[in-house]
């Protein structure tokens, strides 16, 4: 049991870490926050409101794996280094990825109810 809490623990730890240290995960949190209100606000349905879940917790995994990826080079090496930066850009690439889904997911759910508020239909 105190391997599980030990786990539970350090898990929560890096997640803070992640938060507290990258303006990326705030931003992505935010906006999902932002995306998920909307959601309840415009009573989007349950099975919608799975995908908007899901398309934010995608970023914010990938946002933190990133930052793993990242964390992980700089303690190998701190000179410039080609595949370094390869690695790290391919890390990024993955949170871009997540980001156009959570994206394209938020104009699926939330594009007819938020045009219509707009545009007035």
């Amino acid at each position: 049991m105190r391997e599980i809490q030990r786990s539970l623990k350090n898990a929560c730890i890096g997640l803070i870490y992640c938060f507290r240290t990258q303006r990326n995960m705030t931003i992505h949190s935010l906006a999902g926050t932002v995306a998920l209100a909307a959601g309840l606000i415009f009573r989007v349905g349950l099975t919608n409101m799975l995908f908007l879940i899901t398309a934010v917790a995608l970023v914010l995994v990938a946002e933190t794996f990133n930052t793993s990826v990242e964390k992980t080079i700089d303690l190998y090496t701190k000179k410039r280094n080609h595949l370094a930066q390869k690695s790290k850009d391919v890390a990024a690439g993955a949170v871009l990825l997540a980001v156009v889904y959570a994206v394209a997911v938020g104009i699926a759910v939330l594009g007819v109810p938020l045009w219509s508020i707009v545009g007035g239909f």
